[in-house]
């Protein structure tokens, strides 16, 4: 099942599914221990010194016997139930995780596991998805399947399940991300359309066989699909909602995220409108959008290549742009301008000329970042 040894394994899981230990502690105890099994044998002291940790999960080590059980019981339940637990030291654990803090160290999915894919798309919206909604959804997913990305979403009702339909009728893999323990289909009749992604794609959950299911799993499962996906579009959402909260997170780490706009009458259009109108997403106009800030080529064309920093011939003032975008990877504008001296609308003239160049690349919030 496992590219780690079974020791490994349990220790593994006794850690990671203890009370009080998120992803965070998780990764703390890690890299000061070395592993989950040498925190069980660390002496007191040294463990006491662990950043983030402190003296508060000492007792924790008391329950090792209990711990390991329970690690014990849940191997042997997917094992028989053909679950697939997928450790960060599982080869087809995401690496798109590394990037972010919060993200999930156990994965348990079902389905065509290996979730590091060449391109993903994610791609979610209201549960109330209106005709409009749902073509648009359609149409997005036929558009962008000569890229032949990954297609990620939630298996709720509205806009979710139809990508993944969508998804599936024109080949592309997808993979639903549930808030419901692994195994556990809900919504209940979305359970066919599951079982077909099965064949090309993944259902993946961070939350075990068996487990409680509780309301705040589905916010959490956000995370997630923000991070599996290279680009997320929002197609329809209401002002508040689950499609807002997972174009949120997207935006706080800095993917890319792109809005359908639509009837300024319609409430189900409100969130992409709001999200445009703060920046915080592109306008979402057709499939060559999320190609250019992906740098995405079709077969048979020539790759996209991203331009090469050069600091040749040029001026002063660029340069120091330059060199501060590339410490510092991207930064809002009025902090570029008190970082470089530069008054704002020399500043913006001077981005503006790298824009072109295809050098910069301006992002919602006012900020921006290189192209290399």
């Amino acid at each position: 099942m496992q590219n780690q040894g079974h020791e490994d394994l349990r220790y593994y899981l006794a850690l990671a599914l203890a009370p009080k230990v998120g992803p965070g502690i998780f990764k703390a105890i890690i890299a000061y221990s070395g592993s989950a099994e040498l925190f069980f044998k660390l002496p007191k002291g040294k463990v006491a010194k662990t950043p983030k940790v402190g003296g508060k999960l000492l007792d924790l080590r008391n329950q090792e016997s209990e711990l390991l059980r329970k690690a014990d019981e849940l191997i042997s339940n997917c094992q028989k139930k053909n679950f697939q637990i997928l450790t960060s030291l599982h080869p087809d654990f995401p690496k798109r995780f590394k990037m972010q803090e919060d993200s999930p160290v156990v994965i348990f999915a079902q389905g065509k596991t290996d979730l590091n894919f060449e391109r993903s798309v994610g791609i979610v919206g209201t549960r109330s998805a209106t005709s409009y909604g749902k073509s648009a959804t359609r149409k997005i997913i036929e558009d962008l399947a000569i890229y032949q990305p990954a297609i990620i979403s939630g298996l709720a009702y509205g806009i979710d399940i139809e990508a993944h339909r969508a998804a599936l009728a024109v080949g592309l893999p997808t993979i639903a991300v549930m808030g419901s323990p692994i195994g556990r289909i809900y919504p209940a009749v979305h359970r066919k359309t599951a079982e077909l992604i099965l064949e090309t794609g993944a259902v993946i959950s961070e939350y075990a066989p068996e487990s409680t299911m509780v309301p705040g799993n589905f916010p959490a499962r956000n995370r997630i699909i923000a991070s599996l996906s290279d680009a997320l579009i929002v197609v329809e959402a209401a002002e508040k909602g689950g499609a807002l909260i997972t174009a949120e997170i997207a935006y706080s780490y800095d993917k890319d995220v792109f809005a359908v706009p639509g009837n300024l009458q319609s409430q189900y259009s409100e969130g992409c409108n709001l999200l445009i109108k703060k920046m915080k997403a592109n306008i979402y106009t057709g499939p060559n959008d999320v190609a250019e800030a992906l740098f995405w080529s079709k077969p048979g064309e020539v790759k996209t290549v991203k331009p090469k920093l050069d600091f040749t011939n040029r001026e002063e003032d660029d340069i120091t742009i330059l060199k501060l975008l590339l410490e510092k990877g991207e930064m809002e504008i009025d902090t570029l301008s008190l970082s470089t001296d530069i008054p704002l609308g020399l500043l913006s003239s001077k981005l503006l000329s790298l824009e072109f160049e295809g050098i910069v690349k301006s992002l919602p919030g006012k900020k921006y970042r290189l192209l290399i």
